[in-house]
């Protein structure tokens, strides 16, 4: 029987006018440490987003996305956060943050395989 391992995530979020405080999810960050597992996975519905703010520069947020995802995966080219240990890199992307592109408060969760625990939430809480 495969041990389950503790897990925490985060769900990334735009949010075009910060004072309104809405939202729309467009992604999930994973950490397993035990698995030394950091890693994004993101989903950006166009249509949708411009539905909700028409105002939204894409590419710009799609460069916003690229570089967590970087940083996540400690991309040599993704600046002195991406140098970070894997704890600290994941601690940094969840920070509270007043910006466009945010992460929710980190939740816990138990896993065998962390890449399947980031699928089930990206499903379930993204798409």
């Amino acid at each position: 029987m495969q041990e389950n391992h503790l897990f925490e995530y985060a769900v990334i979020r735009v949010v075009p006018r910060v004072e309104r405080e809405e939202f729309l999810n467009v992604g999930v960050i994973l950490y397993c440490r035990k698995h030394a597992f950091l890693q994004t996975l993101f989903t950006l519905n166009e249509e949708r987003l411009c539905v909700f703010c028409k105002d939204i520069d894409l590419e710009e947020l799609k460069k916003h996305l690229a570089a967590l995802a970087q940083i996540a995966s400690g991309a040599t080219d993704a600046g002195p956060i991406a140098k970070l240990d894997i704890a600290s890199r994941f601690r940094w992307l969840t920070a509270t943050r007043s910006t466009v592109v945010q992460a929710s408060k980190v939740h816990p969760g138990l896993c065998t395989d962390p890449l399947l625990a980031l699928e089930r939430l990206h499903a379930q809480l993204v798409l």
